[in-house]
């Protein structure tokens, strides 16, 4: 319990900070901090990222959020998270977390990479320019919800960047965007995973509730960061993540 308290504070910071990323700490956590299996720590890290996007992501409605683009991102993504969860179901537990590794080695790289804002088709509101953003926003939509359904993660660290870089939104609105896709993906990608899982309320509520707090003060914290630090920290994070999990796989 201590565990789950601990590090579900971490995942709930580090959600409120960059909009997403939490489920690529939460799934190794669950799994090697807490004790759970693989085929249980998936459906958990779901069910306590989506809420603690969720929390993370009231403090942002201000900022804005393109619904548009939210609706397309989250709805191509529900059917592709069902996929992942079915091909998850056939693969080694071992396999799984050596993929995850490698994911979160591409995400420590894309965050120390620096995301170029320009206003693309998708920030703009004319029918014309977004009839040329849906099909890419289908696409993201499609790679993010695979992921989510495969690997347990809400897909934050992919599709910000996604947002920014290939539909055009400015940083501020593609977190709070984020955050919103995250919670639609994570609530598909659990309902794929429910099907014979009993929830273990006291490690859930133990990590989800650090987790909640967590994000709703690291988001308010995030507001006075600069972007470069924030990078860096959860590039750092993220690679150390990553070599424990490999290593920790390996040798088991």
């Amino acid at each position: 319990m201590i565990a789950a308290l601990s590090l579900g504070l971490v995942v709930g910071i580090v959600l409120g900070v960059v909009g997403g990323g939490g489920s690529i700490i939460a799934v190794p956590a669950l799994v090697y901090g807490v004790g759970m299996s693989p085929a249980e720590a998936i459906p958990t890290s779901l069910l306590v990222v989506g809420i603690s996007s969720l929390a993370a992501l009231v403090p942002r409605l201000r900022e804005g959020i393109n619904w548009p683009v939210v609706l397309i991102v989250g709805a191509a993504g529900i059917p592709a998270a069902w996929a992942g969860t079915a091909l998850g179901r056939l693969l080694d537990p071992n396999i799984l977390m050596l993929a995850f590794a490698a994911i979160m080695v591409i995400a420590g790289i894309r965050m120390l990479a620096r995301t170029k804002e320009t206003d693309g088709s998708c920030s703009i509101g004319p029918t014309r320019a977004f009839r040329t953003c849906a099909p890419k926003a289908v696409g993201v939509g499609l790679l993010v919800g695979f992921l989510t359904g495969l690997l347990g993660v809400g897909g934050g660290f992919l599709i910000t960047p996604a947002l920014t870089l290939f539909l055009g939104l400015r940083m501020k609105q593609a977190v709070g965007s984020s955050l919103a896709i995250i919670v639609i993906n994570s609530t598909a990608g659990f309902g794929a995973h429910a099907a014979g899982f009993t929830i273990e309320w006291p490690t859930v509520l133990g990590f989800a509730v650090p987790a909640i707090l967590g994000s709703l003060f690291a988001a308010r914290l995030a507001r006075r960061l600069q972007d470069k630090h924030i990078r860096v920290s959860f590039a750092m994070l993220i690679f150390v993540v990553a070599a424990w999990v490999t290593t920790s796989t390996v040798t088991a």
